[in-house]
Parts: C-alpha cells; structure tokens; sequence
C-alpha cells in the first residue's frame, strides 16, 4: 500500500484536496493573461495551488516557468535567476543561445552550455553588472523577456513569481515599479504573485503601490472543515485502511484546519496502521501519533520557548488557551497575567515576526504550527 497523504513538498494532483473552484479561476485567469495576485498564509497549500495550476496549462500547450523569488540572496541573483528560468522555456539549447543576442538589447549575457546542445542545459550570467544603472538595464531586459518569448515561439507563457512579498527587499522598492511597467504591455504573459505573507502583499497592492489594481485578486482561505474531514477518510478508505468513524473530522481538528498540518498529521497517522499491519484506522492510532509526534519535537519547541520573553510566552499560551479571540480584553488579561493591552500588542508583534502566530481575516489570532499548538496546551509551569 502506499501512503495517500503527502507533505514537506509540492502536493501532487493525486493527493490534492477540493481547492477546485480556485484551481479552475487560476486556469482560467492565467490562460487569459491576467496578472493575479494570490495571497495565502503560510500551510494553506498555496504552492501545491500554483503547481496544480501551471500543469494544467501545459497540457494545454501553454509555457511555464515558475520561480521563487525568496530564494535568491540578491536583486542582480533573483534576475539571473529568472532569466535561465525564462530561457529554460526553449529546450532546444542551441537555439534559446541563438536568440540571446535579439532577447538581450541593453546588457550582454555570459553563457555556458552544459551537456552539449542537445538534451543539455544553459548557464546565463551577467557577471558585467556591477552599478545600480547596469542593474536597472539588467532588469529592463529581463523583465521584458516573457512577452519576447511568447512572440518568438508563437504560444502563450504563464508564469509564477512565488513568494513575491520578498520582491520589495530588492532595490529599494523601486523593482516593483519597473515590474508593473513591463507586465502591463504582455498581454500574451498570465502571472501569478504568490506570496504567504498577507500583511505584506496586501500592502504590495494598496493604493499607494505600482501594483494597485494591476490584476484579480485571490484569497486562500481555509478548506471547509466538513469537506477537508470526508477527503481524509475516503483517502484513508481508497487506500485499504477503514477509518473510525469521526477520525477524518479529529485530523482536521488537531492540525487547525491548515493544508500542511492535516496532510502531516493524517500521513504519519497512516504510516503508523500501516506499519503494524493493521486494516483499520482508529482515534487510538491518531492521538498515538501525535504524542510521538510532540515527543520528536519537543527538543525544537523548548529551543524556540526558551528563545522567548516571559511575556511572549504567556501571551502565546494565552492564545492557546483563548483561541486567539479577545486577548486584549481585561477578563483575558487577568485570567494569564498578561499585563496592560499595550504590553499585549507589542508581544504579539513580535510572535508574528517570529511566525509563530498569524492574525486572521477575522481578527482573532492562530498559532501557526498545530503541533507547537498542542504543545503549548499540554505545557506544564
């Protein structure tokens, strides 16, 4: 039997859950052209989302790039990286190598071809940038790259920026500006902004930003609790494996309704009947499971409790305990010796910066992790 619950990488289309509405509106959007902007917490499965996206729109002869722009360490490494990414999109090397010197008007790339020109790859470099002008031309060039792409090889691109909040580290700021100014003119280019950090996107699309209203907006909120519980069940019954009845319903409830924790917690659970060669999953397997769970972690969640001020930590058990709602009240305050509101405020800031704790659309706050959640609650002091 092989496990039907995946995490800790992209969810393939066999173990990807509902999402279908979304799914279909990023297809459609991304096939059009339109510049959408998805904002998701952290663990709601946005890049699964993303992926699922842009294999759908292969398929329909549509070509793809994706790169995550929190992985580069620099503005001139996050271009380079785009462009190979870019040029990847023609695979016959010897070619892509042969437009270089049409696609680059303003700077001149360092190429390495590795593997030979057939079945191999392209290594493009500008090791010639050095100022902040060579930089701005760099970008002039690679931004405008998509809509040369789509024109030489006659098929529309859809492209994925991940985690895009990081974009506005680069250069100031001013990056977003030159940005906009390219997609707007590509119509023949769809792209997706990525980004797990609300706060930030929202800011990036605010009205005193170059991407106020340049496209469609999607919010990734929560699968509903109900819908996620019946996809974990029947995964764990296609799979050989009966579950309890209400087993789907606690796995969702345990892992805080959170993509990532659900499909961890429901693979590990799986892992566990499996490896006693059991046919049956019952809520004895799941809180087992956890309890290991915790017990692996503890090392980590007492590391990251002892990196806190006492005020932090009461506050985070505070939000345990109230589930996040109220906290600034005087009863809640007085019940966790959390001290005056402001006191409050300014040790929830400092959680979120440390992206233990996410405040929700609703107001109310959520520690991100449901394991260090559990933690937390069954903490002794």
């Amino acid at each position: 039997m092989e496990n039907p619950f995946v995490y800790g990488e992209i969810v393939p289309r066999s173990a990807f859950a509902d999402r279908d509405e979304e799914l279909d509106r990023l297809i459609g959007d991304l096939g059009d052209g339109q510049k959408v902007f998805l904002i998701s917490p952290r663990r709601y499965g946005k890049s699964s989302l993303v992926r699922q996206a842009l294999d759908a729109l292969a398929k329909q002869k549509v070509a793809t790039v994706e790169v995550t722009v929190a992985s580069f360490s620099s503005y001139v490494a996050f271009l380079e990286g785009y462009a190979r990414a870019l040029l990847a999109v023609e695979t016959r090397v010897g070619r892509a190598r042969s437009w270089l010197g049409e696609l680059f008007t303003r700077v001149t790339p360092e190429v390495r071809v590795e593997g030979g020109l057939t079945g191999g790859g392209m290594s493009v470099s500008f090791p010639a940038v050095r100022t902040a002008k060579d930089t701005a031309r760099l970008a002039d060039d690679v931004f405008a790259l998509p809509a040369r792409l789509a024109d030489r090889l006659n098929r529309r691109l859809a492209i994925a920026l991940d985690e895009f909040q990081a974009i506005a580290a680069y250069d100031g700021g001013n990056v977003e500006q030159a940005l906009r100014a390219a997609v707007q003119q590509q119509r023949k280019v769809g792209y997706v902004f990525a980004g797990s950090e609300p706060s930030l996107m929202e800011q990036m699309i605010g009205p005193k930003r170059p991407f106020y209203k340049a496209g469609p907006v999607m919010r990734l909120g929560r699968i509903p609790a109900e819908t996620f519980a019946r996809w974990v069940d029947e995964r764990f019954r296609r799979s050989g494996l009966a579950p309890e009845e209400g087993l789907g319903a606690a796995i969702v409830d345990l892992a805080g309704n959170l993509p990532y924790d659900v499909q961890r917690l429901a693979h590990e659970t799986w892992d566990f009947v499996a490896a006693a060669r059991r046919r049956a999953a019952t809520l004895e397997d799941l809180h087992l499971t956890l309890r290991r769970q915790l017990a692996e972690q503890d090392p980590l969640f007492e590391a990251l409790w002892q990196r806190l001020t006492l005020a932090q930590r009461a506050v985070l058990r505070a939000v345990v305990l109230e589930h996040g709602i109220e906290l600034l009240g005087a009863d809640a305050r007085t019940r966790h010796r959390l001290g005056g509101a402001s006191s409050v405020q300014a040790a929830l800031a400092a959680l979120q910066r440390l992206d233990l704790v996410a405040r929700e659309d609703d107001g109310h706050y959520v520690v991100i992790d449901s394991l260090m959640r559990e933690w937390v609650a069954r903490k002794t002091y």
